[in-house]
């Protein structure tokens, strides 16, 4: 069995489907390398927070190959591959930042954000692209004025996270020259912040790192991946939750619109129905066993590469009702969709409060707001980890 015949063909999002929960069993990558699919709710979570799964030795001498293409993922520094003491120290230098009070005292500039971009779109003439005017720079701009990069242009920004999230849209020598670029200017942003400290993200982690002695080389990383894991996946998370409103959860655009409240607990449900990607590049989130563990009773073997497959686990009927979301019923567990234990998404609470606003006030300020297109001709962003509407138009 190969990844691509686990994966959906190309489709419209409402229509993605994933593999059924069933005991872990054994695919293939595009590489050819074996790898144990977890895909049941409670296996998911045992997976993700079990130490004896880790992700540094996926990059270990021995490691199987994992991509045809490198991107992110790959660089051994980043705060992602990181395990243990290291991994905690690293991620030290940046949590506090991203802890729920920190993320509420942001509340009134992000909803100033959503505001100001909602009034540029209905300034646009009809139809209007609602990615290009809202979906995409919501959550480029709040990154980049919690990390002091308002003076970067946002086409620059979405091209090295375009490049470093890869999934067969560019060539290795193009991935491998943009992934450069982008280091050298985290490098020198780090130069910077380090002689001119600011009240910015970026000056907190430098002066927290170099207290902790953490070497350039992560901080490097570490300013990059923030920068991508900051906006990337927010940003197909809303485009694909729109696409769904306008299509199959038409119903659920009430409750977004009640409150902030209602608003809430709906992003959760639709987090949780609406994927991000079709697990064409890679079937879920990967680790690599250590030790023999048995998991939903199948011994994996050490060295074996899992994926944990999060958006199978997001619709297992042991865990959660069938059919369309409940918007208006809190989550009977913790979602996984941000992942659990030690790699649980540092920005899950700022992904949440971008949604809860920008969902709620586009659905106060647009009411009547429509697609001009159908399903089976919205453009999608293809080649990527991730994938969502390119384009949308809407009139309202």
């Amino acid at each position: 069995m190969t990844a691509d015949s686990i994966s959906p063909q190309l489709r419209p999002m409402h229509l993605v489907t994933y593999p059924e929960p069933a005991p872990p069993r054994l695919v293939t990558l595009a590489t050819g390398t074996p790898v144990w699919l977890v895909t049941r709710y409670a296996d998911v979570r045992r997976v993700l927070m079990d130490p004896r799964f880790d992700r540094s030795s996926l990059h270990a001498k021995d490691a199987p190959p994992l991509l045809v293409v490198p991107n992110i993922l790959d660089n051994p520094d980043g705060l992602l591959n990181q395990d243990g003491a290291g991994h905690q120290q690293l991620r030290g230098t940046v949590q506090r930042a991203f802890t729920p009070r920190a993320i509420a005292r942001w509340r009134p500039w992000v909803a100033a954000v959503v505001d100001a971009l909602l009034d540029d779109l209905a300034r646009q003439p009809q139809p209007a692209d609602i990615v290009g005017e809202f979906t995409c720079p919501l959550p480029v701009s709040v990154i980049c004025r919690l990390m002091g990069l308002d003076h970067l242009e946002r086409a620059r920004i979405r091209d090295w996270a375009d490049h470093a999230l890869s999934g067969g849209a560019h060539t290795a020598d193009q991935v491998i020259a943009a992934m450069a670029e982008f280091g050298a200017f985290a490098g020198r942003l780090i130069g910077e912040r380090r002689r001119e400290p600011g009240d910015d993200l970026v000056s907190a982690l430098v002066t927290a790192g170099d207290s902790l002695g953490i070497e350039d080389r992560h901080l490097v990383a570490l300013v990059c991946g923030l920068v991508v894991a900051g906006h990337e996946t927010t940003m197909t998370a809303l485009g694909n939750i729109v696409v769904y409103l306008l299509t199959d959860g038409n119903a659920a655009r009430t409750a977004l619109a009640e409150s902030e409240e209602s608003a809430a607990t709906a992003a959760e449900q639709l987090l949780r129905h609406v994927p991000l990607s079709e697990g064409r590049v890679l079937p879920g989130l990967l680790r690599r066993a250590v030790e023999d563990v048995e998991i939903g009773g199948v011994t994996i073997p050490a060295g074996s590469v899992v994926a944990v497959q999060t958006n199978s686990a997001s619709r297992d009927p042991d865990v959660y009702p069938a059919g369309p979301p409940d918007v208006r019923a809190p989550l009977p567990v913790p979602g996984v969709i941000f992942g659990a234990g030690p790699h649980h998404c540092l920005g899950a609470w700022l992904a949440r409060l971008e949604l809860e606003l920008g969902l709620h006030r586009l659905m106060v300020r647009f009411p009547l707001l429509r697609a001009e297109s159908t399903p089976d001709t919205i453009e999608w962003r293809e080649g990527q980890l991730t994938r969502g509407p390119l384009r949308l138009p809407v009139s309202w």
